[in-house]
């Protein structure tokens, strides 16, 4: 296993410039200290998309799309992190070192790999030029010359079962020919043979637009009628889409993908205009597809046929789909008529008819699961309610996009005939007695008990059930009596961490993430704050201190790249340019001295309450020593003067 190099990765954003990243892909204007453009990421007619090139970050005031240049490739591309990074490594003329650990390196024979299938497509494309069976199958099918060319169709002759012999002379022993998936071997014989033999090739690439597989369909009546290549060390069929390289344009333009299931479906409807249409390749959609559809688009459409099969695949991809699903953002499901897939039906009706069908008869994915869940049950009966509660409770444990989840929640409550406050404890597994509640204050006057030296504990706790605590009759203080020693209970005891306020903590980050090096002009206060408390923002502060001379906010940011923490911290940075960048020097500095100062005192503040509730905890449950009850009046004089 080998991973980038975080060294490589600061020395990269340090070479690179944001700015000439993006207008690779867009024209940017200059707007003040920034650029700024419409938002690739969603339609728009006013631009909202900034570029900074001061803190080497882009922000979209409309969908909130943000990062790095790192981000934005990942973004525009669908690449993967490794891979826009060695993409923006080319970009400048280096190479990417790895290092022993983290992520899995690029399999060894990679590069030959690509060279081989790269061959192989073309010879494949020459073939069909001389080959009258393949064209006019084609021909038959409605298929267009200027379309097979923009899609690389080619043809794989089948006399000798060795026509990439032509291409590679050492077909025999080239272990690449078998590691592309370009060739098999027959058991007995031991003999090579092309695994793609009297077909028509549909080459199939990756977002860089290389080619890494085929998927052949038989001339005849052959079997299997379609064919593709195995799993390589370039190409797994449960990540990759067909046609995708060909309509991203299309699919941004529109801010749609369509998802269909075979070859000729993506390339007549590109024929016919509908030029956002990608397939998967012989699998059902799995959740790294979902994951990479909803990167391109804020609407994603599975089209399958209406029958058995086709109904059975929509699920699959319902399935796959509902850990991803996100606010603001519709997956819908269209089934045309039996008789029809998306290749016949553009073909008997146009483009016109077929985007109608796709605009008004799609069904929302909320639609569609509960309304096949409804089928599976008997709505009229208590039974059938209660199985429909169920069959959807795994199902909506998935959804974590709360605006999504609400509405389907909602819409299930109807079906049950439930209100939503019954069915949410239900489907949470939260439905307990309220017998089973947090501890509560005691309202039994005997409790606290009363102490000789006047010491009264300010809080008072009601422990839970089976804390062996037990009242022998009566309310009185001498009725109480302890099962065991409290000092062997350690872990009962109330540990509270010490919390700042989330918005201080969350305007203290957007500061520090957007300007690093106003940790540097402060003393390190953050490290004679208590233990346990906020440990991210103490993180970041001490990073920024260490790091902020020199990094940029991108630079900073890219620290956590592998940490759960990015996804949040990348919002904050985000917000923190549109909150803090037209503030002067002067006022940031302030701003994040009176953050600093106020973050401090209320996690010493959270300290002591912390410490008392403790103390008070013990005192309830064994009593104090000298020393702790000395400590505990401190305590209560100094939270009293904190609070007043």
């Amino acid at each position: 296993m080998a991973r980038i190099p975080e060294a490589f990765i600061q020395d990269l954003l340090n070479r690179v410039d944001i700015v000439d990243v993006v207008e690779r892909y867009l024209p940017l204007k200059k707007a003040g200290m920034n650029y700024s453009a419409c938002c690739p990421f969603h339609k728009e007619k006013s631009p909202s998309f900034t570029v900074s090139h001061s803190k080497q970050f882009y922000h979209c005031f409309g969908c909130g799309a943000h990062g790095s240049a790192v981000n934005f490739v990942m973004e525009y591309e669908a690449l993967s992190f490794p891979e826009a990074i060695r993409k923006l490594a080319e970009s400048v003329g280096l190479q990417v070192p790895e290092e022993a650990g983290g992520a899995a390196a690029a399999p060894k024979g990679e590069p030959g790999v690509y060279d081989v299938l790269k061959a192989a497509s073309e010879y494949y494309r020459q073939q069909l030029k001389t080959a009258p069976a393949a064209i006019n199958y084609l021909k038959g099918r409605g298929l267009e010359g200027r379309t097979a060319a923009r899609f690389g169709l080619g043809y794989a002759p089948g006399s000798s079962g060795h026509g990439l012999k032509k291409v590679f002379e050492d077909y025999d022993w080239n272990k690449l020919l078998t590691e592309a998936g370009l060739v098999g071997e027959d058991e007995e014989s031991h003999r090579r043979y092309d695994r793609f033999r009297d077909r028509v090739i549909f080459p199939i690439l990756n977002q860089r637009g290389s080619v890494i597989g085929f998927g052949g369909r038989i001339i005849g009546d052959g079997k299997p009628k379609y064919l593709n290549s195995p799993e390589t060390p370039v190409f797994q069929k449960g990540n990759e889409l067909y046609g995708l390289s060909q309509a991203r344009t299309a699919i941004r333009d529109n801010g749609r993908v369509l998802v269909v299931e075979g070859y000729m479906d993506v390339v007549m409807l590109a024929q016919h205009g509908v030029e956002y249409a990608v397939a998967t390749l012989g699998t059902a959609c799995t959740p790294v597809h979902v994951q990479k559809l909803l990167k391109l688009a804020d609407e994603v459409v599975f089209c399958f046929d209406g029958d058995k099969a086709g109904r059975k695949a929509a699920w699959r991809a319902l399935e796959n789909s509902l850990e991803y699903l996100v606010d603001g953002k519709r997956l819908a499901f269209l089934f045309l008529p039996e008789e029809h897939d998306p290749d016949s039906y553009v073909q008997q009706f146009g483009r016109e008819r077929f985007e109608q069908v796709l605009t008004q008869d799609a069904v929302p994915l909320a639609q569609f699961l509960l309304r096949e869940l409804a089928a599976q049950v008997e709505l009229e009966s208590e039974e059938g309610r209660a199985r429909l509660v169920h069959l959807a409770k795994p199902l909506m444990s998935k959804v974590t996009a709360p605006a999504y989840g609400l509405m389907i929640r909602k819409r299930l409550a109807e079906l049950c005939r439930l209100e939503l406050s019954e069915l949410d404890p239900i489907l949470s597994g939260r439905n307990e007695p309220a017998s089973a509640a947090a501890p509560q204050a005691y309202d039994d006057p005997g409790y606290p008990p009363e102490y000789d030296d006047g010491f009264v504990p300010q809080r008072r706790f009601k422990p839970r059930d089976g804390n062996n605590w037990r009242n022998d009759g009566g309310g009185g203080r001498g009725n109480w009596k302890r099962k065991g020693n409290w000092r062997d209970r350690e872990e009962e005891r109330p540990r509270l961490t010490p919390r700042v306020q989330p918005d201080m903590v969350q305007g203290l980050l957007q500061l520090l993430l957007f300007e690093p090096v106003l940790a540097t002009r402060c003393e390190p206060v953050w490290l004679t704050w208590p233990a346990h408390g906020d440990e991210l923002l103490q993180d970041v502060l001490q990073s920024a201190r260490t790091h902020g001379a020199r990094m940029n906010s991108a630079q900073l940011l890219e620290l956590w790249r592998d940490e759960p923490v990015y996804t949040r911290l990348a919002a904050m940075a985000s917000a923190g340019m549109a909150r803090f960048e037209r503030w002067s020097d002067e006022e940031r500095e302030l701003e994040f001295a009176n953050a600093l100062q106020a973050a401090g005192q209320s996690l010493i503040r959270a300290a002591t309450l912390n410490r008392k509730a403790e103390l008070e905890y013990r005192q309830a449950h064994g009593g104090l020593s000298d020393v702790e009850r000395q400590e505990y009046m401190a305590l209560l004089t100094q939270s009293r003067s904190v609070t007043s």
